[in-house]
């Protein structure tokens, strides 16, 4: 299989019906960093395979310039799932970034995807390996088994929280998704999705925040947004063209964080080159940096450039 880079940017990540082809148009023009075309929740059973059919020709036909192409399939304890795959895949294949696999419970699950993509792949004469995968962890039996499903497959790109059906499995006493149950202290979904992160991270892959539905309530987002992204998600779902611009700028640096970032990579080029006296450490104003500040700022600046932020400070190395 070809080598794909799988980290591409998902702040903000929108869910869009396949089966209703002016939503299909409409989304191509907002500034979401990936857009998803639903088979699952949003379309009913008896919609499904016409929404295959409207997906293959906005993907093959639509201008989605500057975005991921995602498409959720069912999942597989449908009967709907091997053929959304065969009609999206052979139909579109080469204008198809991902396939999102819903409610995943072990890691067998995306085994079997990654198999029916490598088929298609070889029938169809396209990139083998290059179509990713992402999965969602819907319930308590996929959380329990996040390494494995983490580890499943080389297509694997993202972990994505799914709020509403995980908190339908552990009987969470609660009809608002997302939001806090109401008698509990802390923070209810702070074990998942630090589990869903460790995972992610030990296996170079995405972690993704789920959906928000109160879709006007953009504060309430921002602020629900704002606890994953400080957790260090890369991005959530967005299920209104409202929230996209919320979510790209809380999982997007602050001008005065990405400046500090690029500022201290470049004092520590500095101060560890000839130049600088090949020194480990180094002074950056009043602040001590070293290879874990380093580290610290790569992320950080990452996130900005891939953001297509720009500096608006320079490093001046201190005179000697």
């Amino acid at each position: 299989m070809t080598a794909v880079n799988r980290l591409r940017p998902r702040r903000s990540c929108l869910a869009v019906p396949g089966s209703n082809p002016r939503f299909l148009e409409k989304a191509q023009g907002l500034p979401a960093d990936q857009v998803f075309l639903d088979l699952e929740d949003a379309c009913a059973p008896l919609a499904k395979e016409g929404a295959r059919h409207h997906i293959v020709d906005a993907l093959n036909n639509g201008d989605w310039t500057g975005k991921t192409r995602v498409v959720r399939v069912n999942d597989w304890t449908t009967h709907w799932t091997y053929r959304d795959v065969i009609t999206v895949v052979e139909g579109a294949g080469p204008n198809l970034d991902c396939i999102m696999l819903p409610k995943v419970q072990d890691a067998q699950q995306v085994v079997a995807l990654d198999l029916l993509l490598t088929q298609i792949e070889k029938t169809m004469g396209f990139e083998a390996g290059r179509i990713g995968i992402e999965a969602q962890i819907e319930n308590a039996k996929g959380l329990v088994n996040i390494d494995d499903i983490a580890a499943a497959s080389p297509r694997l790109e993202t972990l994505i929280f799914g709020p509403a059906d995980f908190m339908a499995s552990i009987n969470m006493k609660t009809l608002v998704v997302g939001q806090q149950p109401p008698g509990y202290g802390a923070d209810a979904y702070h074990y998942i999705l630090m589990r869903i992160l460790m995972a992610a991270r030990t296996h170079d892959l995405q972690a993704i925040d789920g959906p928000f539905l109160q879709i006007r309530d953009v504060d309430a987002y921002r602020e629900v947004a704002g606890r994953a992204a400080a957790l260090g998600f890369d991005g959530k779902w967005v299920l209104h063209p409202g929230q996209v611009d919320a979510a790209n700028e809380v999982f997007s640096p602050s001008q005065e964080d990405y400046d500090h970032a690029e500022q201290i990579l470049d004092a520590y080029d500095w101060c560890t080159s000839e130049a600088g006296g090949k020194k480990g450490s180094a002074m950056l104003g009043d602040e001590m940096i070293d290879e874990a500040s380093r580290k610290m700022a790569l992320v950080i600046a990452g996130k900005g450039r891939a953001a297509g932020m720009q500096r608006t400070s320079k490093f001046e190395a201190p005179e000697a």
